[in-house]
């Protein structure tokens, strides 16, 4: 089979980097799906593994962790699903990715394809969407129901809101909940891609948000959702929440932080990584099964939308090598999906 794949690590401008390699196919087992893989998108997960260190891997490893694609063949104990079925999903860090013509993944992180979309549409969800979902839902806790008209709705800041996490975050929250969103974005075209997701308000992170909001008379927020630099943002987080509030990130941190500023508040901090479940084959890994057909719903009945904003075709490395490029510079606008293997 087709794969694009590494054996050393290094930088993305050299040619070496990624490579056009044939793999043999694999076969299920267990509760693996064997998945003909139609469509990926990249996301900053596989720059950071792919990034420069002094390794060689002693085969080739395939990275990317984002596709749609047809069920091949099943192992004997997989139930969820049939050959022909068209799916979605992020898989498992632990396995081979999604930058082949076939992957084994298996069944319990798996959803069914929204049927109102395209291939490249689609693969733009899984990872963000699960990331998004369990931030929201599980981390965070929110309450998925609307709240009566009595009682005011808390607000919730999602620091990096034109990323693909923030971009689906702002939707399910806006769909699902009845908080008020404010939504972090630098540039005049991040600015309109939240506003047109359903931000109430968008600020400036590389601004002081604490005088943007205080400017709005906004003190404090109930829930921060940091998917942007999570050592910048600790001090302006700690001053905005509310006593009592909640902090998630899933950026992971770089040095020391000061958890000390969190305690005469009683906030709470927690981590999403949404690779959790399946690595550690979680008792509740079905949970991405069931939130991905979740989210086909809500794209189907038109709750929400495909957060797809460039399309590459086809697989290969070169088109790798210009997406991880994309993803480094830090200026993404949505998703970035590739699509198609050449013949």
């Amino acid at each position: 089979m087709k794969a694009v794949a590494l054996k050393a690590y290094l930088p993305i401008n050299n040619p070496e980097s990624l490579l056009d390699v044939e793999l043999d196919t694999p076969s299920p087992l267990g509760r693996d799906l064997l998945i003909a893989v139609s469509a990926v998108s990249v996301n900053p997960v596989d720059t950071k593994v792919r990034a420069p260190k002094d390794k060689i891997e002693p085969a080739y490893r395939v990275l990317g962790w984002d596709a749609v694609g047809r069920v091949i063949s099943t192992g004997p104990d997989a139930t969820l699903f049939k050959v022909g079925d068209e799916v979605f999903y992020a898989g498992s860090i632990a396995r081979p990715g999604s930058n082949s013509e076939f992957q084994l993944v298996d069944e319990r992180i798996v959803g069914r394809k929204p049927t109102s979309l395209s291939n490249a549409q689609t693969a733009a969800l899984p990872l963000t969407a699960i990331t998004a979902w369990e931030g929201l839902f599980d981390r965070l806790q929110i309450a998925q129901n609307k709240i009566k008209e009595t009682e005011a709705p808390k607000t919730l800041l999602i620091i990096g809101g034109a990323g693909g996490v923030g971009s689906i975050a702002i939707q399910l929250a806006k769909q699902l909940t009845n908080v008020n969103v404010i939504a972090t974005a630098s540039r005049s075209e991040s600015i309109d891609w939240c506003k047109s997701l359903g931000a109430d308000l968008v600020i400036d992170h590389r601004g002081s948000m604490i005088e943007q909001l205080r400017a709005q008379h906004i003190d404090y927020v109930d829930y921060i959702f940091c998917l942007n630099n999570t050592d910048q943002h600790w001090q302006a987080m700690a001053e905005l929440i509310k006593p009592q509030g909640h902090i998630c990130s899933i950026v992971e941190l770089s040095g020391a932080v000061d958890l000390n500023a969190l305690k005469n508040k009683s906030v709470s901090f927690t981590w999403e990584l949404m690779f959790t479940r399946s690595l550690f084959e979680t008792d509740d890994m079905i949970e991405q099964h069931h939130l991905l057909n979740r989210i086909a719903d809500l794209v189907d009945t038109g709750a929400i939308k495909t957060t797809l904003n460039k399309t590459l075709s086809p697989i290969n490395a070169d088109n790798l090598r210009t997406a991880h490029a994309q993803i480094e510079s830090g200026s993404t606008v949505g998703k970035l999906v590739l699509e198609g293997w050449s013949s």
